[in-house]
């Protein structure tokens, strides 16, 4: 996705039903994607549907940790992204509940790798630690997330993927142990204007979340280049529970990140934003910020 000359990646947050973290990233798409026959078209429709199917009933995103937001493009083949996540949550929940780890004055550090497989897929891997007064630095949990996307072949008027993430966080950080998401992304650039949406659900493998079913859990965001370095915009997550039967507003997940990006070189990602949350179930005051920078291996050499 490009604009002003500048090719950029940009991510979406989820919501965890706790808590909720989200990120941004700049991430250059390969210049000259590589060509699918009809019949990788037809494997890819039918993966996306399988997908689609397996995973309409089940996601929820990890916490506070991985406060990632997702854009259609993928990270090319041959090439590696590697992020630092960084958040902080200024105003949170100050107490244990029932024995889970508040997130008042923590500091979470996530560590995401992401491997482009070819011109249309990815696979991403995270690892999530806390840090907080008396607790020391903790490991979280682990999480993993293949993605596809619409190839630039198709000349669809809009950049569609399909992320799903899996994963494993321990039962002090959270009750719901094993989780999973399933994120459709929507976005587009028109001149300097990025739009973006992510209508994710989650849903509980292990934990007392199972009974709750799949959650809805959007995502949405609005930026503009006001050079070709900075871009300005503004970020929404939410979680409105069950997706059949939504929370009343005072349970509801709502957060609102006025963010910058810096867009210095298309080898880095430098992001910055305060969250906002004005509901009673949200963290109110989230900071965040994000370092990535992409590795291009080239393509291997054939054996002679």
């Amino acid at each position: 996705m490009s604009s002003a000359g500048i090719t950029r990646r940009r991510k979406f947050p989820g919501v965890a039903m706790s808590r909720i973290l989200w990120t941004e990233t700049s991430r250059p798409c390969p210049a000259r994607p590589e060509p699918l026959s009809k019949g990788t078209d037809l494997r890819l429709v039918i993966f996306l549907l399988v997908l689609a199917l397996l995973c309409a009933a089940a996601a929820r995103a990890q916490g506070n940790y991985e406060i990632q937001v997702y854009a259609s493009d993928t990270v090319p083949p041959h090439s590696t992204m590697v992020e630092l996540h960084s958040n902080f949550t200024a105003d949170g929940q100050r107490r244990y509940i029932d024995g889970i780890a508040p997130t008042h004055h923590a500091e979470h550090e996530t560590i995401e790798i992401t491997q482009g497989i070819n011109s249309w897929s990815e696979v991403g891997f995270y690892i999530f630690t806390d840090e907080q007064n008396g607790l020391g630095v903790q490991w979280v949990g682990d999480h993993i997330r293949p993605r596809v996307r619409v190839p630039g072949q198709w000349h669809w008027p809009v950049g569609v993927s399909l992320s799903t993430e899996i994963g494993y966080q321990r039962a002090f950080f959270s009750p719901d142990t094993w989780t999973w998401e399933l994120r459709p992304i929507v976005d587009k650039t028109v001149g300097r204007w990025y739009f973006a949406v992510n209508p994710a659900l989650e849903r509980t493998w292990h934990g007392p979340g199972v009974d709750r079913g799949a959650d809805f859990a959007p995502a949405a965001k609005v930026s503009y280049d006001f050079t070709r370095q900075i871009a300005g915009g503004l970020e929404y997550y939410a979680d409105f529970g069950n997706i059949t039967q939504i929370a009343s507003l005072h349970d509801q997940q709502q957060q609102f990140f006025p963010s910058i990006d810096l867009n210095v070189s298309p080898q880095w990602e430098i992001n910055f934003g305060v969250g906002i949350g004005p509901t009673a179930a949200t963290d109110h005051w989230i900071v965040k910020g994000i370092l990535g920078r992409h590795f291009d291996w080239g393509k291997p050499r054939r054996s002679k």
